[in-house]
């Protein structure tokens, strides 16, 4: 199972949120103006997440 990291200290979600949108998985959702996994067992590892974020605050293993 993949193991997602989000380092909220550098995230912008607020102002971004482009993992929520981009994710063909649909495993992040905003809450509270923080991005959380809502299902990161049904990750892909495609890791367009971690490519598109602008501030590289997502960190993708297995």
């Amino acid at each position: 199972m993949p193991i997602i990291k989000i380092d909220h200290d550098k995230c912008d979600a607020s102002d971004c949120a482009e993992c929520v949108d981009s994710c063909p998985m649909s495993i992040f959702q905003l809450e509270n103006n923080k991005i959380i996994t809502k299902s990161g067992e049904d990750c892909n590892l495609c890791e367009m997440c971690q490519d598109l974020c602008p501030s590289s605050a997502i960190n993708i293993t297995e």
